[in-house]
């Protein structure tokens, strides 16, 4: 079949087709523009309450919570603290502090 006859066809195709009416097209078009702004509002809520939960859940937790771990004898104890990554912090080789 050629690229014309799909054209034609197409064309005698659409003779069949039931149209909306002028005032069907301008209702549906408010509608799905009224029911497009609920939605998103309904997302936003939601998105909103579970942000304002998560910040508030995080800003509970203690800043400050470093672990730190002691491995040796008592004579000379080598600790091993966890800091948190900053991508201002250059990489480089880890020491131990003793």
């Amino acid at each position: 079949m050629s690229f014309f006859q799909y054209i034609k066809d197409t064309k005698g195709e659409l003779q069949y087709v039931a149209w909306p009416t002028r005032l069907q097209t301008i209702v549906y078009t408010i509608l799905v523009i009224v029911i497009s702004i609920v939605v998103a509002l309904y997302l936003g809520l939601f998105d909103f309450i579970f942000t304002s939960a998560l910040k508030n859940t995080l800003e509970a937790l203690p800043q400050n919570n470093t672990p730190s771990v002691q491995i040796g004898t008592s004579t000379s104890p080598l600790t091993i603290t966890q800091t948190p990554f900053s991508s201002s912090t250059p990489i480089g080789p880890i020491t131990p502090t003793l």
